[in-house]
């Protein structure tokens, strides 16, 4: 496993282990630092194990921050 995906992996639990931390601002300050340091993961882990992997990790992603997502959706949309 290369050291992009293992890093990738790190990135999934780090996330996951935020969501479990009480916030008062509904964890949008961590979501920012999340997006933030995932867009260049996301981009080394493609640049390393191709674009089928890149996309898997993109949807895994997505559904770990599913509302920073669903509001760029909705702003996009109108």
């Amino acid at each position: 496993m290369s050291l992009s995906l293992v890093v990738a992996f790190c990135w999934f639990i780090a996330a996951n282990v935020a969501a479990l931390i009480p916030s008062r601002d509904n964890h949008w300050s961590r979501a920012y630092v999340l997006i933030a340091t995932g867009i260049p993961l996301l981009g080394w882990v493609t640049w390393e194990n191709g674009p089928i992997i890149g996309l898997l990790v993109l949807f895994g992603a997505m559904s770990v921050l599913r509302w920073p997502v669903y509001f760029l959706w909705k702003r996009i949309r109108g």
